[in-house]
């Protein structure tokens, strides 16, 4: 990877489109380097889909809800993770150090039910408790974590001269 993938990258980022006529206004790379280095970029593995990206509160799914998850399970955590991913909602999953166990992201369409949710929860036999935070404003709610960072921060966290 080399400075002009990630100028590419940043820019996927931050226009939320991969139109190589868009990249190349943004970046002026050339349109025909640019389809030439994103297919490389996913036989690379880098970038992993042609996905729309959807706003989940246009669609109806506007209630985000954040549970921690306390678990006692004597097998492997990926068990209880993957019993945790089948509860319809759920979008986000990590398992992490400390007090909990897990944290878990669902995006659902009513109060009603995020009660389905945490009853979902509790009817888990590992789960010994959860802690459940409504989100009241998204202040920042995307996947693309490049749109946090500046470009030269980029270059020079991943050690790349431009």
């Amino acid at each position: 990877m080399d400075e002009r993938d990630v100028r590419l990258l940043k820019a996927i980022a931050d226009l939320g489109t991969g139109s190589p006529e868009k990249l190349h206004e943004a970046t002026d790379i050339p349109v025909s380097t640019i389809h030439y280095r994103l297919n490389n970029l996913k036989d690379d593995g880098v970038i992993e889909n042609d996905l729309y990206d959807i706003d989940l509160e246009a669609f109806g799914l506007g209630v985000t809800v954040v549970v921690e998850v306390l678990a006692d399970y004597s097998g492997s955590y990926e068990e209880v993770g993957n019993k945790l991913l089948e509860i319809e909602g759920v979008t986000q999953l990590y398992f992490t150090m400390g007090e909990t166990d897990f944290i878990v992201v669902a995006h659902l369409a009513d109060s009603d039910r995020v009660e389905r949710l945490i009853s979902d929860f509790e009817a888990t036999p590992e789960v010994e408790r959860t802690n459940s935070t409504f989100v009241i404003s998204a202040m920042r709610d995307s996947h693309r974590a490049l749109q946090s960072y500046t470009l030269e921060t980029l270059l020079d966290e991943l050690g790349i001269e431009d």
